[in-house]
């Protein structure tokens, strides 16, 4: 074998070694320091001042289509928010748009949690403005008031849902 073919192949073990190095060292810190939760939950409740002159402009019947599509029925629940787990006190304004839940960085409440899909689950209103919690086929499950979810089911008011180490309910 020649020296040059020698040297070349010292140098390509080389850089395949220090390869290696690094995305060892990126795991591990990423098992350390783990992902960035961002609070979105207080943008969601505090609308910018431009949202909420928006907002006001707009005609009554089409604040309520945006709301939820009518009157919000009485007892209704106004809020979503975190009561246990890393984002406990976090609150979502619940305005008839869908709230997802997971890991991934585009969900609506990013759950830092070993035990939560990146999508992991969804709450929704329906027609009659009840609201409805569905899994969305997560590993470790979902659970609504101790008990798994096989099928989107209807949410009652300040009932725990649970997902992995963080419990969220609906309130007043």
């Amino acid at each position: 074998m020649s020296e040059l073919t020698l040297t070349v192949m010292r140098l390509g073990f080389l850089a395949v070694l220090w390869l290696f190095v690094i995305v060892a060292v990126q795991v591990i810190r990423s098992d350390l320091f783990g992902t960035r939760v961002t609070q979105r939950g207080s943008r969601r409740e505090n609308p910018s001042p431009r949202q909420a002159a928006r907002q006001q402009a707009a005609p009554p019947q089409q604040r309520g289509q945006q709301s939820g599509g009518g009157r919000q029925r009485r007892g209704a629940p106004t809020k979503l928010v975190v009561s246990e787990g890393s984002l406990t006190g976090t609150t979502v304004a619940l305005q008839g748009q869908t709230i997802t839940l997971g890991r991934a960085h585009d969900s609506t409440i990013v759950l830092d949690d070993d035990y939560a899909s990146s999508r992991h689950a969804r709450i929704y209103p329906d027609r009659d403005g009840q609201w409805i919690v569905e899994d969305l086929g997560s590993t470790n499950g979902t659970y609504l008031d101790r008990n798994r979810l096989t099928t989107p089911t209807p949410i009652p008011l300040g009932a725990p849902i649970r997902i992995g180490k963080t419990v969220i309910e609906l309130r007043k």
